[in-house]
């Protein structure tokens, strides 16, 4: 499997581009992305926050805030991640 060399702002592009619209995207498909950033040392900063850290998929449901602290539920898996706000 050859894979092409891209720069890092290349890579920078095309992670914001992949972001816009997350909603349609597979886990396998963010699976991908992340993997990109992680081998060009880019930081996904408020973008991790967008997909489930278990299982990838960008079907999230906020259940509530408390104490400065979000709650949101994976609707595929049901892992629960806390955000501090």
């Amino acid at each position: 499997m050859d894979m092409k060399k891209i720069s890092k702002t290349e890579a920078e592009e095309k992670i914001k581009k992949f972001f816009e619209n997350i909603e349609n995207k597979s886990p396998r498909d963010i699976k991908k992305m992340k993997k990109l950033a992680m081998s060009h040392n880019l930081q996904l900063k408020g973008l991790r926050k967008k997909f489930c850290k278990k299982c990838f998929s960008p079907d999230l449901k906020i259940r509530g805030i408390k104490k400065k602290i979000k709650t949101v539920e994976c609707k595929s898996c049901g892992n629960l991640m806390r955000w501090g706000i």
